[in-house]
């Protein structure tokens, strides 16, 4: 399987957003924005706003990871991911993720 590492740990290559981006698939857009609307309470997800190319490759980013607080604190560091900061494993901001996402620190910790 392949893998595409987010700052955050989070997998960029299963993402519907990712795949929806690069296949150009407008299904895949209309199903992943109505399942966005109800798995973060978030009515305004709209299709067109399904296109990402993933958190640390070049090209479009979903308006969330743009104004990402992880890949934020990431960049301003100087570093790729979390798993290059000594603080990865007690960062607030971390776990605000791993808490939906615990695989997240497993892709983290494989990347040291």
């Amino acid at each position: 399987m392949e893998k595409l590492i987010a700052c955050c740990g989070l997998n960029c290559a299963t993402c519907d957003a990712r795949i929806a981006t690069l296949n150009d698939d407008d299904e895949l857009r209309a199903k992943t924005a109505e399942q966005w609307k109800a798995m973060f309470n978030a009515p305004d997800i709209s299709p067109d706003m399904i296109n990402c190319t993933g958190c640390t490759e070049p090209g479009v980013k979903i308006g969330h990871c743009e104004e990402c607080q992880i890949r934020n604190c990431v960049l301003s560091k100087g570093f790729n991911i979390c798993a290059q900061c000594d603080e990865m494993e007690s960062c607030e901001l971390l776990k605000n993720i791993l808490q939906y996402a615990p695989e997240a620190l497993e892709n983290l910790r494989s990347l040291n």
